[in-house]
């Protein structure tokens, strides 16, 4: 049931990266994120969604165009932090970027995030 919880709290986390719109960034990080989110980033520590909304927003812009960002393993839980592997890439090929986030959640909600990501590489064709 937790990881249940956990894998439901970060795909829609990892949703606010596709989104349709810039807009809807901010309501998929609320379904995903308490309001007192700590997030330790590629740039150090920051706290409220609005940080972690900054950083989506600045990821979708990326100069090489809108990306997709997409969870590329499953979520493992030992306790009560959840760890996964993601990876963003933009179009035609662009820059890769893959890492792995480690989560906590509290009341079904992810209060912390902790991005480990690793270098840009071309994708595979």
């Amino acid at each position: 049931m937790q990881e249940e919880t956990a894998r439901s709290a970060i795909d829609t986390f990892i949703s606010a990266f596709n989104a349709s719109d810039d807009s809807y960034v901010t309501e998929l990080l609320s379904q995903a994120l308490t309001s007192d989110v700590v997030f330790w980033g590629p740039l150090g520590r920051s706290e409220g969604i609005e940080a972690v909304e900054r950083f989506v927003l600045d990821i979708r812009r990326h100069p090489a165009g809108t990306g997709t960002m997409v969870r590329c393993s499953a979520v493992d839980m030992p306790d009560e932090w959840a760890r996964y592997q993601w990876v963003f890439t933009t179009p035609d090929g662009g820059p890769r970027l893959a890492g792995t986030d480690v989560v906590h959640l509290r009341r079904s909600l992810i209060d912390q995030v902790i991005v480990f990501a690793g270098e840009i590489e071309p994708s595979a064709s």
